[in-house]
């Protein structure tokens, strides 16, 4: 898979991937306009998007109703260094949903990719290369 970045105005910052477009700006405190997410939190929402698929998944392969159900993710910072040091994802169901798949909807959730990833992550090459297509 391959992303290309690029730089739309002012603090805007794009990701295309395939034929979507992933918006990112900068908070007007940060010197951009807020047109959309700064690219922390998107990063941050890729965690609770991903947990929410396997939620899905797991609804749709037992042919229960997704009705009512979220999730709802919470962050906690280091209020010295300003650092995350725990993301708390909390799978919220309704009264009706069933109680014996609770565990296992839970279960379901904690198999995220994104944060596998996080926990074993890839290693990192940053490099500079020259490209005729400017």
């Amino acid at each position: 898979m391959e992303m290309t970045i690029t730089f739309p105005g002012g603090k805007r910052v794009d990701a295309q991937v395939g034929p979507h477009t992933i918006r990112t700006d900068q908070s007007r405190e940060g010197g951009g306009e807020g047109s959309a997410p700064e690219p922390f939190v998107t990063f941050l929402a890729s965690l609770g998007t991903c947990a929410g698929i396997y939620v899905l998944g797991f609804c749709q392969a037992r042919n229960l109703p997704t009705e009512g159900i979220r999730l709802v993710q919470k962050h906690e910072f280091n209020p010295v260094t300003h650092r995350l040091e725990k993301i708390r994802i909390e799978v919220q169901v309704p009264p009706s949903f069933p109680e014996k798949y609770r565990p296992a909807v839970q279960r379901a959730a904690d198999l995220c990719a994104v944060k596998k990833t996080i926990l074993a992550p890839p290693e990192f090459e940053v490099v500079t290369t020259v490209h005729e297509g400017a």
